[in-house]
C-alpha cells in the first residue's frame, strides 16, 4: 500500500509520539507519512527528530504575532500549505482555537495521558494520582473547540501500581499511547471517521 495520507505533527517536546509514527511508516504497509512536523517552539525536541528523519520542520512561535488570534490563524495557513490529510496533536501544549479549527476541524487527532473525560488539561496524569484511581490510561480523540473534549475515538487502560510517582506511570502511560496512536491513525486513514455528536467511530 503506497504512502498516500499525508500527515502534519504538531509538537512541543521531545516528540515520543512523532518518533513512534515515524518507525511505524518504515513499514510499506503502513498507509501514512509524516511529511512536516509544526511546533510553537524552537527547541522542541520534537524538531531533532524529525530532522534526523529528513522530515521537513516548521516553528510557529506566538511571541512573534501580536495575539493569540494572529498566532492561531498564522499556525492554520503553516498547517494547511502542507497539505495534510490528518493533522496529529502529539503532545502540543497549546489549545488550537478558532481559525485553526475552521480550516481543520474535523481531521486533528490529539493525544491525552489519560481515560477522558476524566483528567482533562495539562496535568492528567498527577491529577490522576492525587484522586487515587487504580486505572487511568490514554484517549486518542478528535480536537473541537474546548479543552480535551472532543469526541474519542480510541482509548487504552494503564493500572496505577501502589508505588507510582508520577513520572514512572506517566512513562507506561506513554508506552500505551504511542501504540494506541500508531494503531488508530491506521485505522483512521483506511477507513474514515463518521461523528454522530459525542460519539465518534472509526469506519463511515
Amino acid at each position: 500500500m503506497p504512502h498516500d495520507a499525508r500527515l502534519v505533527v504538531l509538537v512541543s517536546g521531545a516528540g515520543s509520539n512523532l518518533a513512534a509514527l515515524l518507525a511505524a511508516q518504515q513499514d510499506p504497509a503502513y498507509p501514512a507519512r509524516v511529511v512536516a512536523v509544526v511546533s510553537d517552539r524552537p527547541d522542541a525536541g520534537g524538531l531533532d527528530v524529525a530532522r534526523a528523519a529528513g522530515v521537513a520542520t516548521v516553528v510557529v512561535r506566538p511571541a512573534d504575532f501580536a495575539d493569540r488570534a494572529a498566532w492561531d490563524a498564522a499556525l492554520a495557513r503553516a498547517v494547511g500549505a502542507l497539505d495534510p490529510a490528518w493533522v496529529v496533536s502529539a503532545g502540543f501544549m497549546r489549545i488550537l482555537g478558532a481559525p485553526f479549527l475552521a480550516q481543520h476541524g474535523g481531521r486533528v487527532l490529539n493525544t491525552h495521558p489519560a481515560l477522558l473525560p476524566s483528567f482533562p488539561g495539562a496535568h492528567a496524569v498527577r491529577d490522576a494520582l492525587e484522586h487515587g484511581v487504580a486505572v487511568t490510561g490514554c484517549t486518542l480523540h478528535l480536537i473541537d473547540e474546548g479543552v480535551d473534549t472532543g469526541p474519542i475515538l480510541a482509548q487504552r487502560a494503564v493500572d496505577v501500581l501502589p508505588d507510582d510517582d508520577e513520572s514512572s506511570l506517566h512513562e507506561r502511560i506513554k508506552v500505551a499511547e504511542r501504540a494506541m496512536l500508531v494503531e488508530t491513525v491506521a485505522q483512521v486513514v483506511r477507513r474514515g471517521v463518521a461523528v454522530d455528536g459525542r460519539r465518534a467511530r472509526i469506519g463511515r
